[in-house]
């Protein structure tokens, strides 16, 4: 008899199609994690190159932001710019609650453990629930899509996003 949906299925019966699906999971993880991770903490630090370079600049690219949402390379690209002059002395830890890929989709779902200083005042740590879904273009994994909102929890990160969402994007410096 084999598995149906729902079954909580023993190791017995795994097959070869979960075996590699796994893989590729912890292949994604393995290639994924640590980059996110860098881009991540260099954002907080004031630095959006290296999420810059993460994400794909081919559409469709979407942001569902915690502060600030947007679509498409051109308004993602400015918006990452405007955080870079946002965020200073900041500290940075992701969370894994759940990942998958099949062939060139993968997915991490997680909290994000932060510490920044917004607009220069004193560093604050909060948390985030992150979906992030990324696209294997050109043998590399990119992100395509992102959504972030604070935990119900976190009075800390709800403070972070209403003083980010206070500031006038277009008044960042040149």
């Amino acid at each position: 008899m084999s598995p149906e949906v729902g079954d909580v299925v023993p190791p017995r019966y795994w097959n070869d199609e979960w075996e590699v699906e796994m893989s590729q999971t912890e292949d994604f993880l393995t290639s994924v994690l640590p980059r996110l991770s860098e881009a991540d903490t260099a954002l907080h630090n004031g630095d959006a190159g290296p999420r810059k370079a993460m994400w794909s600049h081919n559409d469709p690219v979407t942001l569902f932001g915690a502060a600030r949402s947007g679509s498409g390379w051109d308004e993602l690209r400015q918006l990452f710019d405007w955080l870079e002059s946002q965020f200073s002395n900041g500290a940075y830890e992701y969370e894994v609650l759940a990942a998958g890929a099949s062939g060139d989709l993968g997915y991490i779902v997680g909290i994000e453990h932060s510490s920044v200083s917004i607009g220069g005042a004193e560093p604050e740590a909060y948390e985030l629930r992150v979906t992030t879904i990324c696209r294997r273009e050109n043998a590399e994994w990119r992100v395509v899509h992102r959504h972030a909102d604070p935990k119900p929890d976190s009075d800390a990160a709800r403070r972070g996003v209403s003083q980010l969402g206070a500031k006038d994007m277009d008044s960042r410096p040149a």
